[in-house]
């Protein structure tokens, strides 16, 4: 057998989500539930033809319609594979091996999966126990002038806790020798970017991503930020056709359609009104949260009422396993937060 790297070794096996999801209710993995704009896909009929698939991905059109969404220099961003991607690159640029990097617990997996791949020396540094706020005052005592790169998702998943403009300056300006990342994947649902800080602070990247609020998961698709010198050096580390043409293709329709975006935003902040409002009033202890999911507690019956719900086409995500007793649910539309309610009820 051949000897794989010590950092590959070393790691924890990671799980993707489980098959069989078709015909149910997905509220388990925060994706958009209704669908992407109709836009998306009628630009793909009409543009995609036998021929195209021959050829390797232009970008040129789809970079300009990002610029003029997010109001952002062409220079100033990349386009990438899915949030992942973003991950990856900013690894490979800025970390090598036994770097210092700073994750938060519990959060994204990939954070630490890119780290610990590149051989970096991962802390955790975990969310408050009592009520999983986001542990500032515990972070900038961590950091330290040899930190290489602190990873935040802003709103952060599983929990929902957020920060707001004021403390990413107070991280950017802690760790001025870190490539510090705002991960902005519930960006719709919070409303809070720090985008427009990134012409001051050379240290600060911001990633977006279109598998959420804009409904298009399965095509992988997101931006990297950052200044343009930064994006330079990060292209170098990416690989030349990472974004597929139809992924490309769609983006342009999605930036197009922003009605929709907000109304999808709109619907998904109203259901996790409702999932607040029904956890109260069943007397079930809730996390509030930033993004388009709320984090509850289930107790000992977590994985048992996960499945449970799955037999009644109700699927969510057990989180008992970085948080005990913990089930996340989605906030989809409020039609679909009073099925997971009828579900739940049929369930205790």
């Amino acid at each position: 057998m051949l000897k794989p790297r010590p950092a590959v070794v070393k790691m924890a096996p990671y799980s993707p989500p489980a098959s069989g999801r078709d015909g149910k209710l997905r509220l388990d993995f925060n994706e958009n539930t209704i669908g992407c704009s109709p836009r998306v896909t009628e630009l793909l009929r009409r543009k995609l033809t036998e021929e195209q698939l021959t050829v390797y991905p232009e970008y040129e059109a789809t970079r300009h319609a990002l610029s003029d969404y997010f109001q952002i220099p062409q220079d100033q961003f990349l386009l990438t594979n899915g949030t992942d991607e973003a991950i990856q690159v900013l690894i490979n640029t800025y970390v090598d091996n036994h770097d210092d990097v700073i994750v938060l617990h519990p959060s994204y997996a990939m954070y630490k999966f890119y780290a610990e791949l590149a051989g970096a020396a991962v802390r955790e540094i975990s969310y408050r126990k009592q009520d999983l706020a986001f542990p500032m005052r515990e972070l900038l005592a961590k950091i330290k002038p040899k930190t290489k790169a602190i990873l935040i998702s802003n709103p952060n998943n599983p929990t929902g806790a957020a920060i707001g403009i004021g403390d990413v300056v107070r991280v950017l300006e802690a760790a001025p020798n870190a490539a510090v990342l705002i991960d902005e994947a519930y960006f719709e649902f919070y409303g809070v970017t720090a985008l427009r800080l990134i012409e001051q602070y050379p240290n600060l990247i911001v990633s977006r991503t279109f598998s959420k609020a804009f409904g298009m998961a399965a095509l992988r698709v997101g931006c990297l930020f950052s200044q343009a010198a930064n994006v330079k050096f990060m292209h170098k580390a990416q690989s030349p056709y990472s974004v597929n043409l139809l992924a490309a293709i769609a983006v342009r329709a999605a930036v197009e359609d922003r009605a929709y975006v907000d109304q999808y935003a709109a619907n998904a902040v109203a259901a996790r009104e409702l999932l607040y409002q029904g956890f109260t009033k069943r007397g079930i202890t809730f996390y509030p949260s930033q993004a388009n999911f709320v984090l509850f507690q289930a107790g000992k019956r977590s994985i048992e009422i996960r499945d449970a719900l799955r037999a009644r086409g109700v699927l969510v995500r057990d989180r008992s396993y970085e948080l005990t007793g913990t089930v996340r649910v989605t906030a989809g539309t409020p039609e679909q937060a009073a099925r997971f309610f009828s579900a739940l009820d049929e369930v205790l």
